[in-house]
């Protein structure tokens, strides 16, 4: 089963996902059918375990998104663990130097090239492939997406992409512009300036630019004009909240 997010971004395509917050299993596969082209669970900072992500992502099987997890850390078990679901791929947090970017990659990749434990059953059976077929594909086609949200990780940008087995960056706006002491303004002008050299490093090595939210909807068109690939373009509750705000709001000018 080929990773089509991989595809698109090789060909320059740009994706676009959402993030997972309500984790009912048919609130979650009704995003993942709605139209984007992967949804993203996030343990690094959402209270859900593995053991629920597991469960949500079983119900994804054959859907349109396929499922990304941001794991709580570039640690090499949350990363098995999180792959062993059939995740299609990982957001590693903090990477900011080129050795933890390398690290990232081993992690993700099975042996000769990486350090994964090999266990594929679980991970091939949502694939809808067998265990010996899982472990031919597998490094080839788990992405593996490097969170870029430290000050210190644009500097060493062009250190980071050049690690053979980097898929994507994902730029997180809100840490990134704590760690240069903007908090709060994940968009201020400085920041945008450290984008666009992170923006410019991943054009250069070929490595497709991501970036976790933009502002609203003509802020994210912006963002696909400046040639970023991977974009979340926002998450579950938010999207309910706004069909519902939407609804209401027609009805209410009905009834004046």
């Amino acid at each position: 089963m080929k990773n089509h997010v991989k595809d698109s971004l090789k060909n320059g395509k740009t994706t676009i996902g959402s993030w997972i917050s309500i984790l009912y299993p048919d609130a979650v596969r009704a995003v993942a059918d709605a139209g984007f082209d992967w949804v993203l669970f996030d343990t690094e900072h959402m209270p859900y375990d593995l053991e629920t992500t597991d469960k949500m992502i079983q119900v994804l099987k054959d859907a349109q998104a396929i499922p990304f997890i941001r794991v709580v850390w570039n640690d090499i078990n949350a990363i098995k663990k999180a792959l062993d679901t059939g995740a299609y791929g990982v957001v590693a947090p903090w990477v900011s130097s080129k050795e933890e970017a390398i690290n990232a990659v081993k992690f993700c990749k099975y042996p000769p090239e990486g350090l994964r434990g090999v266990a594929p059953g679980r991970a091939a059976n949502f694939w809808g492939v067998s265990s010996e077929e899982y472990l031919e594909i597998a490094n080839d086609e788990i992405m593996v997406i490097v969170q870029i949200e430290r000050e210190e990780a644009v500097k060493n940008i062009e250190d980071i992409v050049s690690v053979e087995g980097i898929d994507a960056t994902f730029i997180g706006p809100m840490d990134l512009s704590a760690s240069m002491d903007f908090r709060g303004k994940p968009f201020h002008p400085k920041v945008l300036e450290a984008m666009d050299k992170v923006l410019e490093a991943c054009k250069n090595a070929g490595v497709a630019p991501g970036i976790a939210f933009g502002m609203n909807v003509e802020h994210i068109k912006e963002l696909i004009a400046q040639g970023f690939q991977f974009i979340g373009v926002g998450v579950d509750i938010s999207f309910l909240l706004r069909g519902c705000n939407d609804v209401l709001s027609q009805i209410k000018r009905q009834d004046r």
